[in-house]
């Protein structure tokens, strides 16, 4: 396991976070939870029937002895959790509307986490980002003064780390929102302790072509200096421009980045999309993520195609997450 993960442990050891996974009965969720409470970095609750998900650990030869299983259909607390919920949607849901929706396991464990009888919750081994998504939006919410949520991804490749954004969740950010996407990622940053130097990405090298896109990313960058006055961030930039020193030097020489970048914005979600994967396909780099930035609690959300590796990962960024609040 890389510096990165070892440095999270060691953080998290002694601080008694609890981690939700909606999908108790999936095995890549099973043998994970199995092994962040053997290692006693966190204590997992798995949503879901006690005893199947009993069998199925034994089937497996997962001890579940440091692990919490909540089943919404016999849960002590359901009384409190339809009330909280019925409270927090604000009159968008009656008693019983609250209490058939909880037995959703998403809406149930995300309500474990806006209730404090959770820190975090990982979701997306078997559902959508949609169904993740959506109860977090409608029950943690949004930060105070962040409109939107957005998904980043930790690239790693031996001691070489970064920062991707939006790679998960806008689809098309306007200038307002990649500024945000911007300061939320430079905290996301320093939480994996990268001192952050954020460039904000385009086709166009300060002003080298100009249209509609190069100008949104060049708005953007004037709002985040404004959002965060603190924070080291320029562009708009040609890749090579934000990453290569040499190449800066040509093309961005007044610039403060001077092509040593670690966290970068990318100006639509398909760019950000494939620019990670090739970061990672071609470039060697473990893509650690996506994760949501931007919320209340943190709410992180798997691929329906990751490994037991993956959750594990993701739980101690999750858990690192809510320990930095």
């Amino acid at each position: 396991m890389s510096d990165l993960f070892e440095g999270l442990k060691a953080k998290l050891s002694g601080q008694n976070l609890r981690i939700v996974f909606p999908e108790g009965l999936d095995e890549r969720i099973l043998a994970a939870a199995g092994r962040l409470a053997a290692d006693g970095v966190l204590t997992p609750i798995l949503v879901g029937n006690i005893e199947q998900i009993q069998a199925k650990a034994a089937d497996m030869d997962v001890s579940l002895e440091a692990v919490e299983i909540y089943d919404p259909v016999n849960f002590a607390m359901m009384d409190e959790l339809v009330a909280a919920f019925v409270e927090r949607r604000k009159g968008k849901a009656t008693e019983e509307q609250a209490r058939k929706i909880l037995l959703d396991e998403n809406y149930f464990g995300t309500m474990l986490v806006y209730s404090n009888k959770a820190d975090g919750l990982v979701s997306g081994a078997a559902h959508s980002t949609a169904d993740t998504v959506r109860p977090a939006l409608q029950i943690i919410k949004t930060k105070e003064g962040v409109r939107k949520t957005s998904g980043v991804f930790i690239m790693v490749r031996e001691d070489e780390k970064y920062v991707f954004a939006d790679c998960a969740i806008n689809i098309a950010p306007d200038s307002q929102d990649l500024a945000e996407i911007a300061v939320e990622s430079a905290k996301t940053a320093r939480m994996f302790d990268v001192e952050p130097r954020v460039a904000m990405l385009s086709f166009s090298t300060k002003g080298s072509a100009v249209s509609p896109e190069t100008e949104k990313v060049s708005k953007a960058v004037d709002e985040a200096k404004l959002r965060d006055p603190l924070m080291i961030v320029d562009g708009e930039f040609q890749f090579d421009a934000a990453f290569v020193p040499s190449v800066a030097e040509k093309k961005a020489p007044d610039s403060v980045i001077m092509g040593n970048a670690n966290v970068f914005v990318f100006p639509s979600l398909e760019a950000g999309n494939i620019g990670y994967k090739i970061a990672q396909r071609l470039g060697g780099f473990e893509a650690v993520g996506p994760i949501l930035q931007g919320l209340n609690r943190p709410v992180n959300d798997l691929s329906r195609g990751c490994s037991e590796e993956d959750v594990y990962k993701l739980a101690l960024i999750t858990a690192a997450q809510a320990l930095s609040k």
